[in-house]
């Protein structure tokens, strides 16, 4: 199954935002190439917020080049079989944290945002992933920091979509 076949049935399955959704299902049905960064009309992205359920927090990275605190994520490749993989793959490159696991639930939120041309939108799917016990961070070459954040400081420090994302997490756990 490629790696567009797999998001089709991701998000045919996925029972919550059902105009965000259904608005993927058609972009990937007229885009066979909507998985890649080379899709100017947009393209699938692949996020996971790693959380620390017994700590009361969550671990986000500056962006380099947004200057933003973000979850974890990015860009599918063509070596990701799914589209979980691509998630846990990026959450482990960008917090060099290994032992992550996804939650169960499958993905938690869609989140669709624009960015720069050429491109014109990311149509995200976002994951949980667990930070195993002891889990300690490495900042990638991608992030300007990384840091862990109480639950109660993600809204002063990051955009409304990473503290919907957070809130949908939290419910999920």
């Amino acid at each position: 199954m490629s790696l567009h076949d797999d998001a089709v049935l991701v998000l045919k399955s996925y029972e919550d935002q059902e105009e965000l959704r259904g608005l993927y299902l058609d972009h990937l049905d007229t885009h066979p190439d909507g998985m890649w960064k080379a899709c100017h009309a947009g393209h699938v992205t692949a996020s996971a917020l790693v959380v620390d359920p017994e700590g009361g927090r969550v671990l986000l990275t500056l962006h380099r080049k947004l200057g933003m605190w973000l979850q974890m994520g990015g860009h599918c490749e063509p070596g990701d079989p799914t589209l979980a993989s691509a998630a846990l793959r990026e959450a482990t490159e960008e917090s060099g944290i290994d032992g992550l696991t996804l939650l169960p639930v499958g993905p938690v939120r869609l989140d669709r945002h624009a960015i720069p041309s050429p491109c014109n939108w990311h149509l995200d799917v976002q994951y949980a992933a667990l930070a195993p016990a002891g889990a300690r961070e490495e900042i990638s070459d991608e992030s300007l920091d990384l840091r862990w954040f109480a639950y109660a400081e993600v809204p002063d420090v990051a955009d409304e979509s990473v503290v919907r994302l957070m809130e949908r997490t939290r419910a999920a756990l």
